[in-house]
């Protein structure tokens, strides 16, 4: 296991599980079980906890991507947010759709199905914040000078 893998799972760990807190928190304490009305639109209580609990999760695991798994990539800081961004809201809409077919279609107790489809999005997202996210630019060390008068030509 390279110490980038090791560095994935130990910070993915760690903000999953601050994920669930804060969503224990958010759910018994801050929200409680009354529904959020915005007017607009009405959040189930559990609803409105995850999404507290994803957005704090959010941005504590851009923080611990950025600068302890991958720091050695070179993308600005703010595109690596907004592609972190994508991913974490395409691996919550992959959690829902397994989640629901794992439940609905193939009838797996939830606290089961929600254990299998979270190891299938821990490897799904390693692959695209290693690959997308933060993705190494390659910077040449050399450019001969053969090579430098044929790009300034052009």
């Amino acid at each position: 296991m390279t110490i980038q893998t090791f560095r994935y799972l130990a910070t993915g760990a760690s903000n999953t599980l601050l994920g669930l807190i804060t969503f224990y928190i958010a759910y018994h304490y801050i929200v409680g079980s009354q529904d959020v009305n915005l007017g607009f639109f009405v959040f189930e209580s559990y609803t409105a906890s995850l999404a507290i609990s994803f957005t704090v999760a959010l941005f504590w695991g851009f923080f611990l991507m950025k600068y302890v798994v991958f720091d050695d990539s070179k993308i600005k800081g703010r595109v690596q947010f907004f592609r972190y961004l994508l991913v974490c809201l395409l691996n919550l809409f992959l959690n829902w759709l397994l989640l629901k077919l794992a439940v609905e279609y193939l009838h797996i107790y939830p606290t089961f199905a929600q254990l299998g489809t979270t190891g299938i999005l821990i490897i799904v997202s390693y692959l695209v914040q290693r690959n997308f996210t933060f993705k190494k630019t390659v910077v040449p060390d050399y450019v001969s000078e053969e090579e430098e008068n044929t790009t300034t030509l052009l």
